[in-house]
């Protein structure tokens, strides 16, 4: 099957100003904020629904399905997912709470251009590490959005793991919001992410 063309692949994820997208135990406690930026964009509800509506699937890894999940036992909403596709990659047995949640353990490559770019025009990797940093280094990322809130928290687990290289990026979009925080929109440069060779 050929890779659809318009087909983007985005990695999303917030993360503390020090790049920790949670505490070493998995904790996402710090994501509320007190902050207030006077000059932000107000966060309005219709329009992140609005937005939301525009995410085919959502690929994760095993960690952070068993933190939607926790979520989801303490009353919180199954985060943002609602009933879009959702795929988890791990090798480990996890309960599998609704239908529109899929297991999958194998070549990362493989799944995403011949599995997701032929089924979906937007897929979203929402984490974590070690996931978002094996699909850069692949080549398989068309963007990466950060949300970065108002603090540091000074040790955790990284929004990138293992990168053994560097990647460019094109900065394609700065917003600010009035809880203090800031999201950026880059571009993975070059074919797939594959680096342009500095000449």
């Amino acid at each position: 099957m050929m890779a659809n063309t318009d087909s983007r692949v985005t990695i999303h994820m917030a993360a503390s100003l020090d790049g920790f997208i949670a505490r070493k135990d998995g904790r996402v406690d710090w994501l509320e904020t007190s902050d207030e930026f006077a000059g932000g964009d107000t966060l309005d509800p219709g329009f992140v629904e609005a937005f939301l509506k525009t995410i085919d699937c959502y690929v994760m890894g095993s960690r952070t399905y068993e933190t939607a999940l926790s979520f989801e036992v303490k009353g919180l909403g199954w985060w943002s997912y609602g009933d879009k596709p959702t795929f988890v990659l791990t090798s480990r047995e996890l309960p599998r709470t609704r239908d529109t949640v899929e297991f999958y353990s194998g070549d990362l490559a493989q799944f995403v251009n011949g599995r997701l770019r032929p089924t979906f025009r937007t897929i979203w990797f929402v984490g974590g590490g070690v996931v978002s940093g094996e699909c850069l280094r692949l080549g398989l990322a068309d963007e990466v959005r950060y949300s970065i809130l108002p603090i540091l928290i000074g040790d955790g687990i990284p929004f990138f793991e293992k990168l053994d290289r560097d990647i460019a990026l094109h900065l394609a979009e700065v917003k600010a919001y009035k809880n203090g925080m800031v999201e950026l929109r880059y571009e993975v440069q070059g074919d797939r992410g594959e680096r342009r060779n500095a000449t």
